[in-house]
């Protein structure tokens, strides 16, 4: 039997709910799963610096968090940011303001894909993380993420991807053709419906679901909700 799966509307739905019905904050839920994410990197090992490689959005959030719960371990981090540092909205915001102040390396890459900058980070990399995209990115990876997806998959790093590898689609499973091809997926909360289709586990790698904090009421609340209406 296949798990209990969240679709990316039915996630937003469940976080939505922790928040306004509950009294959780975005903040508390970002850290719970930086903190998770952290945990099973560490379970797995980490043998050298770990690169972290953040876009603009709640994704990358979870990735300054990650970043600074691998500094408070005693690992070596660096973040690669594509985004310039006022884009940056909400509790990405804020969490980047916090790590900006714990001297972990962070390397502004902006709009632009520089590969021979890129490259020294990369051929250091025990581990690299993708924080590039979330579930909240539509369509296929526009520049300059193709060319940097396209670049972390040649490293030879392994790669751990955030939630979900940049450029899958969790719904459907389907790969755009710049797509992550991640050795361990980190999916916070419930699975996504999409990782249990034919093709994506070349994709995902071994999907592990890490606990954020939201009781399993909210959740069967929301997917009994949608049952109804449905």
């Amino acid at each position: 039997m296949m798990p209990t799966t969240l679709t990316c509307e039915q996630t937003r739905k469940v976080d939505q709910a922790a928040v306004q019905r509950f009294g959780f904050s975005g903040l508390m839920l970002m850290e719970n799963a930086g903190r998770g994410f952290v945990d099973r990197l560490c379970h797995l090992g980490i043998h050298g610096p770990v690169v972290i490689c953040c876009g603009k959005g709640n994704n990358a959030g979870d990735g300054f968090v990650i970043a600074r719960h691998l500094d408070l371990r005693g690992y070596e981090a660096r973040v690669l940011l594509w985004s310039e540092p006022e884009q940056l909205q909400g509790d990405a915001a804020t969490n980047f303001q916090i790590l900006a102040q714990t001297g972990t390396p962070i390397e502004v890459f902006g709009d632009r894909h520089d590969p021979r900058r890129l490259a020294v980070y990369l051929d250091e990399a025990a581990w690299i993380v993708d924080a590039l995209l979330g579930t909240g990115a539509k369509g296929d990876p526009r520049p300059p993420l193709d060319a940097v997806i396209d670049q972390l998959n040649n490293s030879g790093a392994p790669i751990m991807a955030v939630d979900l590898p940049s450029g899958l689609d969790a719904d459907t499973g389907k790969a755009s053709l710049h797509t992550i091809s991640a050795t361990q997926t980190c999916t916070f909360l419930a699975a996504k419906p999409g990782f249990y289709t034919p093709d994506a586990w070349q994709h995902t790698g071994e999907v592990f679901i890490a606990d954020i904090g939201i009781p399993p009421s909210i959740v069967q609340q929301i997917l009994g909700e949608d049952r109804a209406e449905g």
